[in-house]
């Protein structure tokens, strides 16, 4: 098939996709993987080199707004308690990840598939509740919390997974704590230097901007930060998340930047990427009796070591409701578990069908988990108007 037919198919998907959403009330990013599903199973959706391209800088686009969403100052956690709980939730979750791993004799990748965050998913549940909500809140804190850990984690897996547990992963390793400890520092100098010429800000970004020099500005810090990754050899996902992240804390006086960005992002880039996601899964991905049990013990798997985790560290501070609530919201890690199914299978860690099943699992715990949050909200929130 010509390259101009699979552009002009995709182009007709990115239109669908909202209103198939809309329609059927499931997750847009769930419908642009079971479109590439349809897409390529019609043979109407092939791989070719500038999709592959496309796709790719499109996880990087979303990383990079996943940054922009870091609000710094929230994850300064008021309460001393409430910090130590946090801690034990994370040691909680790898524990029981490590635990779960070793009993079912699973590979070592699965330790970090377990507990890995993401919240593409959750922002959609702060948009409909709103981030008034305790719950909703704390998971957002700790979801980037988690996302964090998860980014170093996928990173230090990769190294292990390409060279193996000899030096060049040590040396990896070293670098990735000098990259930390310099980037900390240039954090702290640009903090000093923008106190002292706060007018630099508006040089670089003008609130009244008719060249779209913060897209600009922007879009080349992006770039720089994923090629100085590429050249120090640490992933490029970890200088697209800080290249948003150095954004979004430098430059709040431009109210408007982040939803400029998004707009482009969710309507261009990083549909692409997961329509490319879909059209990797076959079909009988879905049918598959070995898959389907996989991805069903995924799903449970990773909610069960969530809730455990949270009953544990929050039970007694928020109460059953909210640390429900709070357990599942965090249990749809779907855009990473697509990156750590991709890491994972790029390098042969896992099998086909593994591959296939972390993605389904990530698909049905995004179905089923919205659901079921929406279902318990709405049943709390009528007990409690009694």
């Amino acid at each position: 098939m010509e390259a101009s037919a699979v552009v002009t198919f995709l182009a007709l998907l990115l239109i669908a996709a909202p209103f198939i959403s809309s329609v059927t009330k499931i997750p847009i990013v769930v419908v642009e993987m079971l479109l590439g599903v349809f897409g390529a199973y019609v043979g109407l959706l092939k791989a070719f080199e500038a999709f592959d391209i496309l796709a790719h800088l499109g996880f990087l686009y979303l990383m990079f707004l996943v940054g922009m969403e870091v609000n710094l100052k929230e994850l300064r956690f008021g309460k001393a308690s409430l910090l130590r709980r946090v801690v034990l939730f994370f040691g909680m979750i790898y524990a029981l990840s490590i635990i779960t791993t070793l009993y079912f004799n699973l590979h070592i990748v699965y330790v970090a598939i377990f507990p890995i965050f993401s919240i593409g998913i959750l922002m959609t549940l702060v948009k409909e509740y709103g981030r008034t909500e305790v719950w909703l809140s704390l998971a957002l804190n700790v979801g980037i919390i988690g996302e964090l850990i998860s980014i170093v984690v996928m990173i230090i897996l990769n190294s292990l997974l390409k060279s193996g547990f000899n030096i060049q992963f040590f040396i990896t390793l070293i670098i990735l704590i000098l990259f930390f400890g310099s980037f900390a520092l240039f954090f702290k100098g640009a903090k000093v230097f923008f106190w002292w010429f706060p007018e630099v800000k508006t040089v670089l970004m003008p609130y009244h901007d008719n060249k779209d020099i913060d897209i600009r500005l922007s879009m080349a810090l992006v770039f720089t930060m994923v090629a100085l990754m590429i050249i120090i050899g640490i992933d490029e996902v970890l200088g697209a998340f800080l290249a948003g992240l150095f954004l979004a804390f430098f430059f709040k006086h431009k109210t408007d930047l982040r939803e400029k960005l998004s707009s482009f992002g969710f309507g261009f880039f990083i549909p692409l990427f997961f329509i490319y996601v879909g059209s990797t899964l076959p079909i009988e991905a879905f049918t598959n009796p070995e898959v389907l049990k996989l991805s069903l013990f995924l799903s449970g798997a990773i909610v069960f070591i969530r809730l455990i985790g949270s009953l544990s560290a929050y039970l007694s501070y928020f109460g059953f409701k909210n640390t429900l609530l709070f357990s599942l919201g965090n249990s749809i890690p779907l855009t990473f578990l697509v990156a750590v199914a991709t890491l994972a299978y790029n390098t042969e860690a896992i099998t086909n069908n593994e591959y296939y099943a972390i993605i389904v699992a990530g698909l049905i715990s995004a179905i089923a988990l919205i659901i079921i949050i929406k279902i318990l909200h709405t049943l709390f929130s009528k007990v409690k108007s009694r």
